[in-house]
């Protein structure tokens, strides 16, 4: 499944694909590599804690509409933060960060889902080409004080600012919901389908 993520980054174009799957049915920071997931229209990830139609994460208002049925994180984000790390407090002895660790359901690689316009869809493509599910993109993550309870520090160097203070990027990944359902494994490619008018991500 997944291993330890290591800060190598790549110097050729990548096609955007799965890079792990992760879930767990207890309200934990980190979840679990397994070897594939099933997502559900409308509901999110099955078996996982944070699916379902209406809000299921803790530090947000009960009964709305769960905006946040899936989590993605792409690698290149928890490379980021992994030489965060290793230049903060802990220094060089800073773990780097596996997938799955700050939470995510899908580890992607190759594509900078932050910057994508709200509404749109990730299309996962199984070995045949053949769409086997979409997620709709819905916003970017606020780093919450949870995120401290997977690494001391972690939600500050989750939040990038300038040199006036401003927030200019927020490095834990981003939000979906299930537009058609299906089986998501390690390995699948992702296609890319833009909506008609373009709007960036709020934070969610």
């Amino acid at each position: 499944m997944s291993a330890t993520v290591t800060l190598t980054t790549r110097t050729t174009l990548v096609t955007p694909c799965v890079l792990s799957v992760s879930k767990s049915s207890s309200h934990s920071i980190a979840k679990t590599p397994v070897a594939s997931i099933t997502l559900i229209p409308n509901h999110g990830v099955d078996g996982d804690c944070h699916a379902g139609k209406t809000t299921q994460h803790q530090a947000q208002p009960q009964g709305t509409p769960n905006l946040r049925q899936v989590h993605l994180v792409p690698v290149e984000t928890l490379r980021e933060i992994s030489a965060r790390l290793s230049t903060g407090a802990a220094g060089r002895n800073a773990k780097p960060l596996s997938a799955g660790e700050i939470g995510e359901n899908i580890t992607t690689e190759g594509v900078e889902l932050s910057t994508l316009p709200l509404g749109t869809e990730l299309h996962f493509l199984g070995g045949s080409g053949d769409e086997e599910s979409v997620v709709v993109l819905t916003g970017v993550r606020e780093p919450g004080p949870g995120m401290d309870k997977c690494r001391a520090g972690l939600k500050d160097i989750c939040v990038v600012r300038n040199g006036s203070q401003k927030v200019v990027k927020r490095l834990a990944g981003v939000m979906g919901t299930v537009k058609k359902g299906g089986m998501v494994r390690p390995g699948m490619g992702i296609r890319i389908v833009k909506p008609a008018s373009v709007r960036p991500l709020p934070v969610v």
